[in-house]
């Protein structure tokens, strides 16, 4: 393996998540000498400790509901309980195969592959225990960690993060998850399906707040029928061991007990010691500072993913990274317009939209000039088969174009790819209504919106 200082790569790319093969398979695809630096595993937080394993979690708990509820649909089954060595075995699985079809990827395009702990040591080079490997260009991938608050103390016993939850050998019958964003609701969703009691506790005024309002409200009404309780809007102080378990006591004094605590209020970037700063590396509170381009200000270093402050999402890092590697090969790519990013939380019911809020288009545009519509899914035929509720909302610049869609509702994470091309395109709900969506669909919902949208509703009220 030719790593070190007598060869010189086009690209030395430091993390081997979403962000850093990203940009290795496409820099290698464009003909760039590239070297990949990982000290865990190729696939990063995203293939082994975040977007896969707790989807398999959750899809795990669907078929546990689907077979406490079989009868509903004419189905005689029996539910007798959750197996979660069985559990993880699938999961395991599933993120086995991924990993090795990654590695052979990386394989057959030809990238130099370096497993150990990198260091940046000079504007051009990672030193990688020992060895020095000099690139053209350095692109900083380190990703991500679980966060916690000041004074409480993750020690994965009884007070654990997401990465201690996906491996716990055992179904709590308790749980407090501190955080209502995506990693929390996921959780509380799928242990509440394995059978757990579960309560939220959020600081903000509503279950993932960074959604339209509407789609929290719709998230909140779906977890009380469910049966999942959450506290919003008041901040925690302090977490204590008890005999059993753990207590949680909020800032105006309410406390909640629990057999562990999952703390679940986000990720923060892998940087500190890192040699980031020592190289000139402008940051912010651990994250590094980059451009539309992803440039940061050392000319010769870029970053990207979790590590920059934008979307924490594994696309996110796929599109940044092959933008980098794009730019380096000498192509024009175009910078990622983060509304236009498709976000999907993968809890029951799903929480799925792209391009901005209500709120913001009012924002923006002025209160006058925002239309918004909301598509009840009790309209629509193949949810009332699949016996989800939920609604299609569509925020619209007045006489313009469809600026926001956010969707509550099983499956709608699967609808979300043609509300991309909706907002990313710009399109008129006159435009959209003029399109057949296939009949009984959950995206004729989709279709159904935009002809009340453009004045012509078939299966909604006026």
């Amino acid at each position: 393996m030719a790593n070190d200082a007598s060869t010189v790569f086009d690209l030395v790319i430091l993390g081997g998540g979403s962000g850093g093969y990203a940009a290795a398979l496409r820099g290698a695809q464009l003909g760039l000498d590239v070297a990949l630096i990982e000290k865990n595993k190729l696939g990063g937080t995203c293939l082994h400790n975040g977007c896969i394993p707790t989807k398999a979690l959750l899809h795990a708990g669907e078929v546990a509901d689907q077979a406490r509820e079989a009868e509903q649909f004419g189905v005689k089954a029996s539910f007798e309980g959750i197996d979660i060595k069985a559990v993880h075995k699938y999961k395991d699985d599933v993120i086995s195969g991924l990993y090795k079809g990654l590695q052979g990827l990386v394989a057959s395009r030809k990238v130099t592959y370096i497993e150990g702990t990198g260091h940046l040591s000079s504007p051009t080079s990672v030193d990688v225990d020992g060895r020095r490997v000099e690139g053209r260009h350095v692109l900083l991938a380190t990703g991500s960690v679980p966060k916690s608050l000041p004074g409480l103390e993750i020690d994965g016993n009884r007070i654990i993060s997401s990465d201690h939850a996906l491996t716990l050998d055992r179904v709590p019958e308790s749980a407090i998850i501190l955080g209502g964003g995506v990693i929390g609701v996921e959780f509380a969703s799928a242990w509440k399906s394995f059978g757990t009691d579960v309560t939220v506790i959020e600081g903000l005024k509503h279950l993932v707040p960074v959604e339209d309002e509407n789609s929290s409200k719709l998230l909140e009404r779906a977890f009380r029928k469910r049966g999942i309780k959450f506290n919003l809007g008041t901040f925690f102080q302090s977490a204590e061991y008890t005999e059993t378990g753990v207590k949680v006591t909020l800032a105006d004094g309410k406390t909640f007990e629990a057999e562990v605590l999952l703390v679940a209020i986000g990720r923060g970037p892998v940087s500190a010691g890192l040699g980031y700063e020592e190289q000139g590396v402008a940051m912010d509170r651990g994250y590094v500072l980059v451009d539309e381009y992803m440039r940061t200000n050392v000319p010769t270093i870029s970053a990207v993913g979790d590590l920059v402050p934008t979307l924490q999402l594994a696309h996110v890092g796929f599109a940044e990274g092959i933008l980098v590697a794009e730019r380096l090969a000498g192509l024009k790519p175009v910078p990622v317009d983060y509304d236009g990013v498709p976000r999907v939380t993968y809890c029951h019911p799903e929480v799925a939209s792209v391009g901005i809020t209500e709120a913001k288009a009012k924002e923006i545009y002025g209160a006058d000039k925002v239309v918004a519509l909301k598509y009840n899914l009790a309209g629509n035929g193949k949810s009332k088969i699949l016996k989800t509720a939920g609604e299609i909302k569509l925020v619209q610049v007045k006489d313009g174009a469809v600026v926001g869609v956010h969707m509550v509702g099983d499956r709608m994470g699967e609808q979300v790819g043609e509300a991309q091309l909706i907002y990313n395109w710009e399109a008129l709900p006159a435009e959209v209504a003029q399109l057949i969506h296939a009949h009984p669909t959950q995206n004729e919902a989709l279709g159904e919106a935009h002809l009340a949208l453009a004045g012509k509703p078939l299966h909604s009220h006026d």
